[in-house]
């Protein structure tokens, strides 16, 4: 490493850092998954943390496996406890929500990798897992990394479904240059998102990689299902629809967009029951419980 990346990174890690220490996981409800793996990793002697939602079904199961909102960079495995849930308690899926490396200390294909780790730990257990019957989901950049791996690390066909909640899918494009469809909320701050994009992807590498950017994705490639959900307060709304209406043009493809008015990026995660944001909430859950029924 240069004196000039060593500086880059020493002051990503900082400002990451202090970030982090302002952020206080609070989920909504207490949920306490089945069980914990660990899963083994390329890398030896590292594993990868899973929260496992056990499907009451005989094996083998149907298995959703769902990675985590992050911005890349924020340690926030679990928060999408609510939503694992009701997937295991209303469909025959189980739920895999796995814990993946995060930058700035870890850029690049790093996370990306881990998906690959754990779905391939997935395919090679037959007996507990229907190969025919596995879903990807993932809230913000878990999402993106959902639809990267769905559409560029496997082969095509290798998953049922993909479901997605607010991904952003074309990081080549500046935060700066992004507008919610609807200005009235509160937006990302343009500042905070080039940190975390900065701190995602190294020096030299190409942003239109549909690894990072699964806008450039060739649509044929993604699953035969997919659900985007968007935010109309939410900058990222408008590349997620067009990367949903890229696919939607692709024959054999069950193709479902979903903007929810009146709430913003990451909603889900505080909206409380019987309101508007919480009625959100439970519609959005509600087609993808749909979508993995397909």
């Amino acid at each position: 490493m240069g004196l000039k990346s060593f500086f880059r990174h020493l002051r990503l890690k900082i400002l990451v850092t202090l970030i982090r220490l302002g952020i206080k996981l609070k989920p909504k409800r207490k949920i306490t998954a089945d069980k914990v793996l660990q899963i083994p990793s390329r890398d030896a002697k590292r594993t990868l943390r899973a929260h496992v939602y056990q499907s009451k079904s005989p094996s083998p199961t149907p298995v959703l496996v769902n990675f985590h909102g992050s911005g890349f960079c924020l340690p926030l495995h679990g928060s999408d406890n609510v939503f694992c849930q009701e997937v295991r308690d209303q469909t025959d899926y189980t739920v895999i929500d796995v814990k993946y490396r995060l930058a700035p200390e870890n850029p690049f294909p790093a996370a990306l990798n881990d998906v690959e780790d754990a779905v391939k730990w997935v395919l090679e257990r037959p007996n507990e897992f229907k190969r025919d019957h596995i879903a990807l989901s993932g809230f913000s950049a878990g999402g993106n990394l959902a639809l990267a791996a769905a559409s560029s690390v496997f082969p095509k066909d290798t998953f049922r479904s993909v479901v997605t909640f607010y991904p952003p899918t074309n990081l080549a494009m500046m935060p700066e240059g992004k507008a919610a469809p609807d200005p009235t909320g509160t937006p990302l701050p343009p500042r905070l998102c080039n940190l975390f994009d900065d701190s995602y992807i190294p020096e030299g590498f190409d942003k239109r990689d549909p690894r990072i950017s699964p806008l450039f994705s060739s649509p044929d490639r993604f699953p035969r299902n997919v659900l985007i959900v968007t935010a109309a307060q939410d900058s990222l709304a408008h590349e997620a629809e067009e990367l949903a209406k890229k696919i939607e043009n692709e024959p054999g493809h069950f193709v479902i967009r979903r903007r929810y008015d009146g709430v913003g990026h990451g909603w889900d995660k505080k909206a409380e029951e019987g309101t508007p944001g919480g009625d959100a909430v439970e519609m959005a859950h509600a087609l993808a419980l749909d979508i993995l029924r397909r």
